[in-house]
């Protein structure tokens, strides 16, 4: 796949020669410096931005969208409820209010949000917040989440009680994730493959198996083998300009 940008006067190329298959219900990362096309992947996967060249291929359900996006921004409206925020994708979509509602309740408690839902987005620390904006791309039951950032505004506690959620969440929900970060033991500690770009134009560098057992606590980010991950990730981003963050740092 390809992907160069018209609206620029010298034509950047964002992605080139990109060849990436996600199976059923895997999480994968990619992870790489900063504008080597890893958002604009995610953007063309969801139809926001159309490739160049290339295609992309999703299994189909046969039923409504085959993706939602979680953006680094919750942008939640603030005149709804977490309830009704949750549930206003379900609205868009033709389900009645009522309905939409109580499809949306089982989410709201799956992320954790159990007695939050009468409160409104400024009630909620930013951590709930992303919560709720997890909530709403899965009340579209889509088989595939796109998530490109979710956890870059958060302080760094709340970060690391974020993955450890998001993991819970997979695996009761059983998506297949395909996450954005520039942290690489955020990488590690998430996915099942870590997939490494090279600069713009972006090109997969290396795709990293990460054999660690799950469930996984957070106590793992301390294993040898974690850091052994971490190193070898490290060692391929600094071979290029924009070296993403040394383990430890955010």
């Amino acid at each position: 796949m390809e992907y160069r940008d018209r609206s620029s006067d010298t034509r950047l190329v964002a992605i080139e020669a990109m060849d990436l298959d996600v199976a059923d219900r895997e999480f994968v990362s990619l992870l790489g410096p900063s504008g080597c096309g890893k958002s604009t992947f995610l953007k063309i996967v969801n139809g926001l931005l159309k490739a160049t060249a290339g295609e992309i291929r999703l299994r189909r359900n046969g039923k409504g969208r085959e993706d939602a996006m979680v953006f680094q921004d919750a942008a939640l409206f603030p005149w709804y409820s977490v309830l009704d925020n949750v549930a206003y994708g379900l609205v868009c979509a033709g389900v009645k209010n009522d309905e939409a509602r109580k499809r949306a309740a089982p989410l709201v408690e799956l992320v954790g949000l159990q007695g939050f839902e009468a409160k409104y987005p400024y009630q909620l620390s930013g951590g709930m917040q992303q919560r709720a904006n997890l909530a709403r791309a899965l009340a579209v039951d889509a088989p595939i989440l796109l998530m490109d950032e979710p956890f870059a505004s958060l302080d760094a506690q709340t970060r690391e009680v974020m993955q450890a959620e998001l993991l819970r969440i997979w695996n009761a929900a059983q998506k297949t994730v395909v996450f954005v970060t520039h942290q690489i033991e955020e990488a590690v500690y998430l996915s099942d493959r870590v997939i490494v770009m090279s600069a713009r134009p972006g090109r997969i560098l290396a795709d990293i198996e990460i054999e660690l057992p799950r469930p996984r606590a957070l106590e793992l980010k301390r294993s040898a083998q974690f850091t052994a991950y971490a190193d070898q990730i490290w060692k391929l981003l600094a071979s290029q300009h924009a070296p993403a963050a040394p383990v430890g740092q955010a």
